[in-house]
C-alpha cells in the first residue's frame, strides 16, 4: 500500500504529537512537510521526525520547511493536512486545504463558530475529502469502555449528564503565546480547556442538541480577554439534559 503523505501546518505546542503519530505509523504515512509562521519551528519539528525515525533505524529524507501554508499546497502533493495553528486560525486554512481537495485532521476546536464549522464540513462533502477533528479522549480505554456500557444499554434511560473541568491556567501558560485568552484566537476556557469533555458528554448522551443557555465571566485571569469560568445547560433533543462547568 501506497504511503499517506502528511504536512503539518502549525509547529507550536501539539505538533509533537501528530509527529510521533506519524512516526508510529510509518508503515501507513509519512511526513513530507512542515509548515510555521516562524520557520524555525517548522525546521525543528522536520528535524524532529527525521531523528525519531532514525531511533527505530529508519532513514528518511528531511521534509520540506515552509512559512506560509498556501505555498506549502502548491509546491508539495500531499494527501493530509494536520492543522495545529491557534483555534482561530483553524477554519481559514481548512477551508483553503479541504478545496484544493487535501484529507484534513484539525486540532479542536474545529472552529470558534457553528458557522466556520459547518462550512468546513459542507467544503470537505463538496470536494471528496475527509475532514476529521482531534478528539482523542475518545479512543482511551475507559472512554471505549464506558462507551460500549452505554451503547449495551447497562445504564437503562440516561437523562442527565456533567462535564465538569477544574483546571488552572496561570499568567506563565498565557504569556506563552499572546493568542491564549484571546476571544478571536482561542475562545475561552470552555472553547479551549474544556472542549474534549464537552464533546464526551455529548457522545455519552448520543443526540442532537435542541437548546443551550449559559453564563460565562472572569474572575481572576483580569490579564485575558475571554472568560476563566463558564457554566452551560444543554437540553438534547431526546430530553435529556447536559451540565457544563468549567
Amino acid at each position: 500500500m501506497e504511503k499517506l503523505k502528511f504536512a503539518i501546518v502549525g509547529c507550536g505546542r501539539i505538533a509533537y504529537k501528530h509527529v510521533e503519530a506519524l512516526v508510529h505509523n510509518d508503515e501507513q504515512a509519512e511526513l513530507v512537510a512542515t509548515c510555521d509562521v516562524v520557520l524555525e519551528h517548522a525546521v525543528s519539528k522536520a528535524q524532529e521526525y527525521v531523528d525519531k525515525m532514525g531511533q527505530r533505524s529508519i532513514i528518511v529524507p528531511m521534509p520540506k520547511c515552509y512559512s506560509d501554508y498556501k505555498v506549502l499546497l502548491q509546491e508539495q502533493d500531499v494527501d493530509v493536512i494536520v492543522i495545529a495553528t491557534e483555534s482561530g486560525k483553524h477554519a481559514e486554512i481548512g477551508l483553503d486545504c479541504l478545496t484544493a481537495k487535501k484529507h484534513v485532521i484539525v486540532e479542536k476546536p474545529m472552529a470558534l463558530s457553528t458557522k466556520d464549522a459547518d462550512a468546513m464540513i459542507a467544503c470537505a462533502q463538496e470536494n471528496g475529502v475527509k475532514l476529521s477533528v482531534s478528539h482523542q479522549n475518545r479512543f482511551n480505554m475507559p472512554i471505549q469502555k464506558l462507551r460500549q456500557a452505554v451503547e449495551a444499554g447497562r445504564f437503562g434511560r440516561i437523562f442527565a449528564g456533567n462535564a465538569r473541568v477544574l483546571w488552572n491556567r496561570n499568567e506563565n501558560y498565557y504569556t506563552q503565546a499572546p493568542w491564549r485568552g484571546t476571544y478571536a484566537q482561542d475562545g475561552g476556557c470552555l472553547m479551549n480547556q474544556c472542549i474534549h469533555n464537552i464533546d464526551l458528554l455529548q457522545w455519552m448522551l448520543g443526540d442532537e442538541i435542541a437548546a443551550v443557555q449559559g453564563m460565562v465571566a472572569n474572575y481572576i485571569h483580569p490579564y485575558i480577554e475571554a472568560e476563566d469560568y463558564g457554566s452551560i445547560q444543554i437540553q438534547f433533543k431526546n430530553g435529556a439534559i447536559g451540565n457544563v462547568e468549567g
